[in-house]
């Protein structure tokens, strides 16, 4: 009965927005399976599921610049989560950032890029949702943002200065691969929303391909997420699109290894995605324009690896690298093929931003855990046994060694994203 029941209300959902005059009806099964690899290209697990919580239960904690935020339970329970909501109200949600009751969601919810999910498949992910996620009766947790600044009434001006409406539409001078890649990054898999950098309204500055700005790196929590244009220092100029694949399902390349958020990006999402929409979303990224590094040119320089084997490493930060570094990445700094980075001439060092690298040595990283790639190998944090000054004269050396040429980093820099760590616990 159960199975008749949920056929009948895809039939009634189908019926309704005319999908019956478009395409033979999809079995229920079908369109729920369809939705769960949606949800899996959205990331949507990332946010809504709490550490050591339920599935999409909510309560994840994100920081904002006003305070802290707290997602929501998207599960099918009934007065927690979104189980009374129609489609037109789970699409106003997801597509406009505005729940059943009316109320603005903040675009911590990524529904400017969200906006441009296409109709049928917005029908598959409400499918999934209602059917194929178990119900949690988990309530949702207030914000930690102050009065007045908690008020959402704000969030409409928002929306109509930042928020742009309308679904994805195909460039039809690209190819279908294009095409599906951009509606992948530009739309579920929001990637804008961390590799695009962020206006004065805490707006992303583009939201696809048109301007040049779109997806050339962006800074949040701590972290910079790398710039995804053809930039060759700074960007994916050194990658080809097999590299950008095998790094979406894997978790790394051959020098190259995922971090920060983007670990559980690749561990909860796009593994999962299928080749064709991989190799997609690779096409699409190595069309992207470099924002203006291509002049430089990437030189390798051996005197770095001959002081660091000769015993002459007087340079400021080379005995730190000797100490703590040298026995992953090596004295030549090209690491370990598939195991563990390289650094000469690793786009993440040479960012003007080192926020990711100040990051990666006082918290430690660790790579995901994929079908591919399941070790999920760890590198410990150094920020209880390096002082500000250390980790700054550690990270400057390897930002100027083996031909890198980025700027030094400052004892300030890593004082501030220090304080941004937890606090110790007192015995």
């Amino acid at each position: 009965m159960k199975i008749i029941r949920q056929t009948q209300l895809a039939i009634l959902l189908l019926s309704a927005t005319g999908f019956y005059a478009q395409a033979a009806p999809v079995p229920l099964e079908q369109r729920i399976a369809h939705g769960e690899y949606l949800s899996r290209a959205g990331d949507c697990t990332a946010c809504h599921t709490a550490v050591g919580g339920q599935p999409f239960a909510g309560g994840l904690k994100m920081t904002t610049p006003v305070g802290a935020i707290y997602s929501t339970n998207i599960t099918p329970d009934r007065k927690h989560g979104i189980g009374e909501y129609s489609f037109a109200e789970f699409s106003d949600a997801v597509r406009k950032g505005i729940r059943k009751d009316g109320t603005h969601l903040y675009p911590a919810m990524p529904y400017p890029s969200f906006v441009k999910i296409n109709e049928d498949d917005m029908q598959d992910l409400y499918l999934y949702f209602q059917h194929g996620v178990k119900p949690v009766a988990q309530a949702n947790k207030d914000s930690d943002i102050p009065w007045p600044l908690n008020m959402r009434w704000p969030l409409a001006g928002w929306n109509l200065l930042f928020r742009h409406d309308g679904v994805f539409q195909p460039d039809t001078q690209q190819t279908t691969a294009w095409n599906r890649g951009a509606y992948l990054v530009q739309g579920l898999g929001h990637c804008g929303s961390c590799h695009t950098p962020r206006g004065i309204g805490f707006q992303e500055k583009a939201l696809d391909q048109s301007e040049p700005e779109y997806l050339s790196g962006g800074t949040l929590e701590g972290w910079h997420a790398a710039n995804l244009r053809g930039d060759k220092v700074t960007g994916l100029g050194q990658w080809n699109e097999q590299q950008i694949a095998q790094f979406l399902q894997s978790g790394h390349t051959e020098k190259s290894a995922a971090f920060g958020s983007m670990t559980y990006v690749v561990q909860d999402s796009t593994q999962y995605l299928n080749a064709e929409d991989l190799q997609a979303i690779a096409v699409y990224l190595k069309s992207l324009q470099p924002m203006g590094d291509n002049a430089k040119e990437l030189v390798k320089d051996p005197a770095t690896y001959q002081a660091l084997t000769s015993g002459k490493a007087t340079q400021p930060g080379a005995q730190l690298y000797l100490d703590n570094c040298a026995a992953c990445h090596r004295s030549d700094g090209m690491g370990y093929e598939n195991t563990f980075p390289a650094l000469a001439h690793n786009p993440v060092l040479l960012s003007k931003d080192p926020s990711s690298l100040i990051s990666i040595v006082l918290k430690g990283s660790h790579m995901p855990i994929t079908q591919t790639a399941p070790t999920g190998l760890t590198m410990p944090d150094f920020g209880w046994r390096l002082s500000d000054e250390d980790v700054a004269q550690l990270l400057s050396f390897v930002r100027t060694g083996w031909g890198n040429q980025a700027e030094p980093v400052s004892a300030s820099q890593v004082k501030d994203i220090r304080a941004e760590l937890p606090k110790p616990k007192e015995k």
